[in-house]
């Protein structure tokens, strides 16, 4: 079975559509996530380069993370060079752990040993945990509720998503 074929695999990018996040599938260069690279609402994938698969949720946490103006730009000159912010990243991250458990999927899926600065095991133990670091800013872009807004408005509390993409 290829990489493309395998579950997991299938189940994310089953998910991706859903959401309006656009795969296109093309041979690439070398990327800073081998096989894999962005473009404007969109993620470039290279099967035959990619390494981690999980990878393909934590690139399209940067895309849902981003403002739908800004998200048009991404892969473009016209991108802001401070993109992504650190911000995003900590949003992004926990965007990825949010789709992860939505889907039912390993969190060493997404958290594999050889991404995140060696932190893989600081941020599983963390998240699961409840220590959600970066909520608050997920809150803010109004992509999640935490513990105190979830239980006033009657809604699920994170990780459940109010939405999966930042308007």
């Amino acid at each position: 079975m290829s990489l493309q074929e395998s579950y997991e695999v299938k189940k994310v990018l089953q998910f991706l559509n859903e959401i309006n996040i656009n795969i296109i599938e093309k041979e690439l260069g070398t990327t800073f996530l081998p096989g894999l690279d962005l473009g404007p609402n969109c993620i470039y994938i290279d099967y035959n380069n990619l390494l981690y698969p999980g990878d393909i949720l934590h690139e399209a946490g940067h895309l849902a993370v981003t403002t739908s103006e800004e998200r048009k730009l991404i892969g473009t000159a016209k991108i802001s060079s401070e993109w992504p912010t650190q911000g995003e990243e900590i949003a992004a991250i926990l965007w990825s752990f949010a789709a992860a458990k939505y889907l039912n999927l390993p969190l060493e899926f997404i958290f594999h040993p050889n991404g995140y600065k060696n932190d893989s095991d600081w941020l599983i133990s963390n998240f699961s945990n409840e220590n959600y670091i970066g909520l608050p800013l997920l809150e803010w872009m109004g992509l999640c509720l935490g513990n105190e807004l979830a239980a006033k408005e009657g809604k699920a509390a994170f990780p459940a998503m109010l939405k999966w993409m930042r308007d």
